[in-house]
Parts: structure tokens; C-alpha cells; sequence
């Protein structure tokens, strides 16, 4: 009788592994599916969604969520992607909102555009080396030390704003807001530049693949010789440069620095996260994080064309998120 259950005991697992593997294809293609249905419904029911002037309005809408999502999914890449120890930055709005009254602080003051724009980027960077030297140096797991970050930073720029409205405007401004080329908005170009750029250094390059590794398996990377500390470090370091970009796109879409823009963390979680169920291996990818945040702009663009209260918008990325991690905690596992 042992012999006989011997066979049936050495298949389990190869069949384990089959299906499993068949339940994470089944994942990706529903998520996919998924988006389908949602585009075809809006474009049926919603008048004008469709249209490719409406198209191309939400692929610049995209640009300044899509620039801060690279910068979250960098951090998720190279610091990994358990939800409660793994790379995170919860600092990564609040960081935009005070580089965006750098900005509008700077250009006001008669600061040239060049200034001003070192000064922006500048400044984000440094909110992210903090929370470089927060996570790596001190120990600190980074849900806490953004959670903090984010708190001093939001206070900063309301110190620096008095909470008011910085109106402010210059050349490079009317250009980022009103130029377009071959009929496509400048903002709508810097999305589709950054695009490529991040897309071939993370996946065509050795510091992509690095970074994949010492997000995926940190302890394999330090043997191979990575400086781990390093590279999660630097991916902090770059969402800052994404921040204070995306506050550049920030201040010339509304022509000033407001408050709020912290408001953007839930969108920015969800671009980022959901990105990861469009991919084979349930990590960040550049393509992922494109398709999910091209996916939120429509979804808002969808429930504001058909009238319904921008609340649901938040209740629906919310729900993503839980969505998200719920099925990537129980799909990654089956494909190790």
C-alpha cells in the first residue's frame, strides 16, 4: 500500500505547482480583463469618453500621478514588496507638495528657471535621503520613517505657504501648461519621456536588475557582493527627484503651489500596487505602473463624465489597494 501511494505523493507537488501557476496566469489575465470591461462600460455609458480629445486630456492628467508612481515603484522594487517590513514612501506626496512651494516660493523671488529648478529637485532629494538614512542607517522600517517624514514635510510647506495659495507663473510654466507637439501636450510628453527613461534603466540595465535583486532577495544580492544599503537608499533618493518633477508639472498645470497635495498618496499607492498584477512576477514594473496609472485617470475621468461624486474615486482605489495586496500576498508565494 506504500508503493502504491508513493506515485500519487511524488506528483502532488508538480501538480501543486501547475495549478498554482495557472491561478497566477488566471490573476493577470482577469485583472487585464478586468480593465476591458471597466473602459468598454465607461465608453458606452459615459458620453464623450471615447473621444481621442478626451483620451489624450487624461493621459495629461496622468502625467504628474504617473512621475510620482515611478517613484514609489522604484522604491517597492528595490526595497521589496512585503507590505509590512518591504519598500515604501508614504512621504512621496507631501515631499511634491513642498517642492511645489520651493518652486513657486523661488520663481517669485525672480530666482531663473534653472535655479528654481535645482532648488525643487534639490529639495525633494533630500526629503529622500532622509528617508534613505532613516530606513538603511537607522533601522527604522519604512512604513514608520515615511509615516514620520511625511508629517515633518506636510508641516514644512505649511510653514513655508502660511496654508495659502502661491500663485506664480513664468515662461517655462506657460510652456509645460500650453506648448504641445505633433498635437500632444508638453505634459503629456514628459510622461511619455519618463516613461522610456525609467522603463530602459530599470529594465535594460545592471542597475535595474540589481535593484530587482536586492528587492527580491536581499541576503542572495549582499553575498553576490551588492551594496545593499546603497541601492535602497538610492531608491529613496530618486523618489524625491520624482516629487520635486512632478511638482514642476504640479505648479504649471494650476498656475501655483496649493495645499492638498498630499491627497495624492492613495493614487499614488494604488498606480504602484496595482502595477504589480500586470506583471509575471508580481513586482513593480514600468509598464505595470503605466497601465495602472492610465487605468485611475480614466476611472476618474469615467465616474466625472457620468456625474458621480469624486468620493467614489477614492472609495474605489481604496478598495484596489486591499484587493491588490490581498491577491498578491496569496499569489506570490506560489510561484517561488
Amino acid at each position: 500500500m506504500t508503493m502504491a501511494l508513493s506515485p500519487s505523493s511524488s506528483e502532488s507537488p508538480a501538480g501543486a505547482s501547475r495549478g498554482k501557476t495557472l491561478a497566477a496566469a488566471a490573476i493577470r489575465l482577469g485583472a487585464l480583463a478586468t480593465f476591458a470591461v471597466i473602459m468598454a462600460y465607461f465608453a458606452l455609458t459615459a458620453r464623450g469618453f471615447a473621444t481621442p480629445f478626451n483620451i489624450v486630456n487624461v493621459i495629461e492628467q496622468s502625467a504628474i500621478l504617473g512621475i510620482l508612481a515611478f517613484g514609489m515603484s522604484v522604491v517597492i522594487i528595490g526595497g521589496g514588496s512585503e507590505v509590512q517590513t518591504g519598500g515604501i514612501d508614504l512621504s512621496l506626496a507631501a515631499n511634491a507638495g513642498l517642492c511645489a512651494a520651493v518652486f513657486a516660493t523661488a520663481t517669485n523671488a525672480g530666482m531663473p528657471a534653472p535655479v528654481a529648478i535645482a532648488a525643487t529637485l534639490g529639495t525633494g532629494m533630500l526629503v529622500g535621503a532622509v528617508n534613505g538614512f532613516a530606513v538603511v542607517g537607522l533601522g527604522i522600517l519604512p512604513l514608520l520613517a515615511t509615516l514620520a517624514s511625511m508629517n515633518i514635510v506636510a508641516g514644512i510647506e505649511l510653514t513655508l505657504t502660511e496654508n495659502t495659495v502661491l500663485s506664480t507663473s513664468s515662461p517655462l510654466l506657460t510652456v509645460l501648461s500650453s506648448g504641445r507637439f505633433l498635437g500632444i501636450s508638453a505634459l503629456a510628453w514628459v510622461l511619455i519621456a519618463a516613461s522610456v527613461i525609467v522603463g530602459l534603466v530599470i529594465h535594460r540595465t545592471p542597475v535595474g536588475l540589481r535593484l530587482y535583486a536586492v528587492g527580491g532577495h536581499p541576503e542572495a544580492a549582499r553575498a553576490a557582493g551588492l551594496n545593499v544599503g546603497l541601492h535602497v537608499w538610492g531608491t529613496y533618493v530618486f523618489a524625491g527627484l520624482c516629487a520635486g518633477l512632478a511638482a514642476i508639472l504640479i505648479v504649471s498645470r494650476l498656475s501655483a503651489s496649493t495645499p492638498g497635495t498630499g491627497e495624492l498618496l492613495l493614487s499614488i499607492l494604488a498606480a504602484a500596487l496595482l502595477g504589480t498584477v500586470f506583471s509575471r512576477r508580481f513586482v513593480p514594473t514600468v509598464g505595470g505602473t503605466v497601465l495602472s496609472v492610465i487605468f485611475i485617470g480614466f476611472l476618474a475621468n469615467g465616474f466625472q463624465l457620468l456625474h458621480l461624486s469624486s468620493y467614489w474615486v477614492s472609495g474605489v482605489q481604496g478598495a484596489l489597494i486591499l484587493l491588490v495586496v490581498a491577491v498578491t500576498s496569496y499569489a506570490r508565494p506560489q510561484e517561488h
